[in-house]
């Protein structure tokens, strides 16, 4: 039998980075067993629904190289198809129309939880034999007795009471299907071999298997992945970090380096921590996926996009880049040390977006010095500042080696400690205390445009 994962994303937003995590596990899956990754458009809210973020949910995920095998499907085009698979639950006496008003339900749960009772529906309509109208739901008869045993890749069998779960709503009084019944049914028809999603759905599984039961559908694997949190262990959202895929891409980091972080979060075998998308599908195992909560850690994510900015060769990482640099319009058409200054400032910063930020002295100007440097190191250097500048407006030879020779002879004659020697420079020259090697900094500044900064700095210390 091949094996046929999906993800179902419903298009009310851009693409999460929790439904990324579990595209991606169920993508890995799949191709680890020579199977299907699959996609199902959950679009039935027609008032949030559209077509917009639908389309950023499959181009997100084409960019990252999990594209589905076949043309997705909409939930929204399939409500025949749930109507009559509802009907032939009616057919079977396994479904039954309720009339409870909304008044009577409220009151009923209302009772139970002053009894210290879980709320939910009692069954008093289930031996009713009551007709189809206006005013009637159509409920799904749940065994009272027994149990369901949800057979999880990742957690081991887990055990529901059949009595815990009360008669589940399968269509609305205005005859819509409601997610279950809607979600099931998918399943079978795309021929879904094994369900991988967040833990929050464990509890929706045991009703997913009974209706699954009344149509005498197969049953399905299961893995519930652990949630992502922030750092504060709660459920990640915008109070911890960016949490759509594009406001991830757009600061820079590489989709290989966003696939590699999400993989770790919950799980941390393997040998390797750097790897990519083919190496994930080779060394990747969901049976040691972990059952806690995964915390998604931005400084793991910087470090390992630092990891694979290094990996990539000159050429790539210009590509890379550039579109970053187009974006801030810095005009560096008559800049002639365009590839040098790239190459030097790939290890500067962790992202894309803050390494062509850094460009910016050397192609423009900088707007502010850093307040921290200024005083720590920039504050009572006049002295050093004015011997950097007399050195090199002695220099005829404008290469790293010979700046860096130079320097080093000033600081031992001013008897410098080096970062008394060079962040000084270093904040004159680009505004902050990061930057490539000062040789080669001063060297991609350029001659005239490192003395006239430094010269700069003096005047705003005085």
């Amino acid at each position: 039998m091949t094996t046929i994962t999906r993800f179902a994303p419903s298009p009310t937003g851009t693409l999460h980075i929790g439904g990324v995590r579990t595209a991606l596990f169920n993508y890995v899956y799949a191709k680890q067993n020579n199977g299907l990754f699959l996609i199902r458009i959950e679009d039935t809210d027609l008032e949030r629904s559209t077509k917009e973020f639908e389309k950023n949910i499959l181009d997100s995920l084409d960019s990252l190289g999990l594209s589905p095998d076949n043309e997705p499907v909409h939930q929204s085009e399939r409500t025949e198809l749930y109507v009559e698979s509802a009907q032939h639950i009616i057919n079977s006496g396994k479904a039954y129309y309720c009339n409870c008003s909304k008044e009577r339900l409220d009151e009923m749960r209302t009772g139970q939880q002053k009894a210290g009772q879980k709320p939910q529906y009692d069954g008093k309509c289930r031996d009713l034999n009551l007709a189809k109208s206006n005013d009637t739901v159509l409920r799904l008869k749940t065994p009272n007795s027994g149990e369901v045993v949800v057979n999880d890749l990742i957690r081991g069998d887990i055990v529901f009471e059949n009595s815990e779960l009360d008669d589940l709503i399968l269509l609305r009084s205005d005859g819509t299907p409601t997610y279950h019944l809607c979600n099931v049914i998918d399943d079978y028809e795309q021929k879904v071999t094994t369900v991988i999603r967040g833990e929050d759905h464990i509890s929706n599984t045991p009703r997913q298997i009974h209706i699954q039961q009344a149509l005498e559908y197969p049953p399905l694997e299961y893995a519930h992945l652990p949630l992502v949190l922030g750092q504060d262990k709660k459920r990640l959202s915008k109070r911890h970090a960016a949490t759509s895929l594009d406001e991830y891409q757009a600061m820079g980091y590489l989709n290989v380096s966003i696939i590699n972080t999400l993989a770790r979060l919950g799980w941390s075998r393997g040998e390797n921590e750097v790897f990519n998308l083919d190496e994930l599908i080779r060394d990747f195992d969901i049976k040691e996926v972990q059952k806690a909560g995964a915390i998604f850690d931005l400084t793991k994510l910087d470090w390992i996009n630092s990891q694979h900015l290094s990996q990539l060769d000159e050429a790539a990482f210009k590509a890379e880049l550039m579109p970053f640099i187009d974006n801030l319009n810095l005009d560096y058409s008559d800049y002639d040390q365009l590839d040098d200054l790239i190459e030097a400032m790939r290890s500067v910063k962790s992202n894309l977006s803050l390494i062509a930020e850094a460009l910016i002295p050397y192609l423009d100007s900088f707007k502010e010095y850093d307040e921290k440097g200024v005083n720590k190191f920039l504050v009572g250097s006049e002295a050093t500042l004015t011997h950097v500048i007399l050195m090199l407006e002695s220099l005829d030879d404008w290469n790293e080696a010979v700046i860096d020779e130079h320097l080093a002879k000033l600081q031992e004659e001013l008897e410098l400690p080096t970062p008394k020697m060079n962040q000084p420079i270093r904040i004159a020259l680009t505004g902050s205390t990061q930057s490539p090697s000062l040789g080669m900094t001063i060297k991609l500044m350029g001659k005239d445009k490192s003395i006239d900064l430094l010269k700069k700095a003096l005047d705003f210390l005085s």
